[in-house]
């Protein structure tokens, strides 16, 4: 297929509430870009918020997905970062404007202008996409396309992992053991914390306890063993935000980490907040760490196998978005170079 001056496959967001696979027109790298064909991409929790209209700087029409690798296909003419034609990449989908308060303090995942490939402009549920030439990160030979598409997770796991701070033999509660939580867990207990891990999906504790975590349940309650250092909430939920509050040691500190409508408020203690000095903190996708995860990946230091437990073809993305926020499996990933007809389960 020729990149210019045709059409393409891509899944499409029209308006909130309404997805479509159809025809776009191919991308046209600019100058600084490459295009990139895409051989996986995976579903996270922000694509199905941008689909029901809940992510905020997300404009329509668009063409979501924003974990993804594939094979360079086109350089732009002002490219000098080594790119080549057929090379391999996993792409960092971080927009930062570098000009604004925050990225000029080293805070780009803060920026006043922020944009992400997939969640501001079109993005990799397509057969092609252009991305900025020094977003892309090669693959060694070794790595799997499917690999190369978890290593955008990874990065916002490194970025919020940094951001909590650990300490060795810290007992920390992660709620939430899909994809991410998994990816939480492995590398908090490669930290030298202890891991307990909460998910009310029965199917999903095997894998917890297999990444690390010490002990497993499916409520707060059921683990008794609070109070906890830290806990890292993953799944955006408030009543298991404000739970992971409630299990908190005096002095200790609460991630947010998944994804909420922007609508969504909690319920939680001032009082307790001050007496007991609880630290809260977010953590917003990617910040220099996408080179860390892909490291990570590629040294074999954090386990991807069964991360991934579908793969389908582009012409399924309705049905894909729809396993993910059923609980369907792990990691769901889309592959454009799928025939319809085929579909993988496991990794």
């Amino acid at each position: 297929m020729s990149i210019k001056g045709e059409v393409m496959r891509a899944a499409v967001i029209d308006v909130p509430g309404t997805v479509r696979v159809g025809e776009v027109p191919d991308p046209t790298p600019t100058p600084d870009q490459i295009v990139v064909k895409v051989e996986a991409c995976g579903i996270c929790g922000t694509d199905l918020h941008i689909a029901d209209g809940e992510f905020p700087p997300s404009p329509y029409p668009l063409v979501p997905g924003h974990e993804f690798a594939g094979e360079v296909v086109e350089v732009g003419s002002g490219v000098a970062t080594g790119i080549t034609v057929g090379d391999r990449v996993a792409v960092d989908p971080s927009l930062f404007c570098g000009y604004c308060t925050p990225c000029r303090a080293g805070h780009g995942n803060l920026c006043a202008n922020w944009g992400a490939t997939g969640d501001t402009v079109n993005g990799a549920f397509a057969e092609f996409v252009a991305v900025p030439a020094d977003t892309a990160y090669t693959l060694a030979e070794t790595t799997s396309y499917a690999d190369g598409a978890l290593v955008e997770p990874l990065s916002c796991a490194v970025h919020g992992v940094r951001t909590l701070g650990v300490e060795v033999g810290e007992r920390i509660l992660v709620v939430g053991t899909g994809t991410m939580g998994l990816l939480i867990i492995q590398l908090l207990t490669r930290a030298g914390a202890r891991v307990y891990a909460v998910d009310r999906n029965t199917a999903r504790l095997p894998m917890a306890e297999r990444h690390g975590a010490v002990a497993t349940a499916t409520s707060i309650e059921e683990l008794d063993t609070a109070p906890f250092d830290a806990a890292v909430d993953v799944t955006g939920a408030p009543p298991a935000i404000e739970g992971a509050f409630d299990a908190l040691r005096r002095g200790g500190r609460l991630q947010i980490f998944g994804v909420a409508a922007d609508t969504a408020r909690i319920s939680l203690s001032p009082f307790r907040i001050y007496n007991d000095e609880i630290r809260i903190v977010g953590s917003m996708a990617v910040l220099h760490s996408f080179g860390a995860a892909l490291n990570l990946i590629e040294s074999g230091l954090i386990d991807t196998t069964g991360l991934v437990s579908h793969t389908l073809p582009l012409s399924s993305f309705p049905s894909a978005l729809e396993m993910v926020r059923a609980g369907t499996g792990l990691k769901v990933q889309v592959s454009p170079t799928l025939l319809d007809q085929d579909q993988t389960t496991g990794s």
